[in-house]
C-alpha cells in the first residue's frame, strides 16, 4: 500500500461520512459517528477485498469498489442501530 493510496482512502472515506451526515443530519456527535463508520467500513471493505483477492474497481493499490460498498454498509447499519431506543423500567 502506497502513501498516496492511503491519503486518497482517508479523504474519500471522510467524504463518505461527511456526505452521509449532510444527508441525514444530526449534531457533532452524529458527525463523529458517521466519520468513524465511514473510515471503518471503507478500510474494512478494502481489507476484505485484499484478503479475498477481489479486483472490483481498483484505484491503484486501493480496492475502491469493495471499500465503497463496505463504507455504505457500515454507514447504513450504523445509522439504523443508532436509532434504536432502549426502554427504561
Amino acid at each position: 500500500m502506497t502513501l498516496p493510496a492511503i491519503i486518497i482512502g482517508v479523504v474519500i472515506s471522510t467524504f463518505y461520512g461527511a456526505a452521509f451526515h449532510f444527508w441525514k443530519g444530526g449534531g457533532a456527535g452524529r458527525l463523529l459517528l458517521y466519520l468513524i463508520l465511514g473510515w471503518a467500513g471503507f478500510w474494512g471493505g478494502h481489507l476484505i477485498a485484499t484478503y479475498l483477492k477481489w479486483s472490483f474497481d481498483s484505484l491503484g493499490a486501493l480496492h475502491f469498489g469493495a471499500a465503497t460498498v463496505g463504507a455504505l454498509i457500515f454507514l447504513g447499519v450504523g445509522y439504523w442501530l443508532s436509532w434504536v431506543e432502549v426502554e427504561r423500567k
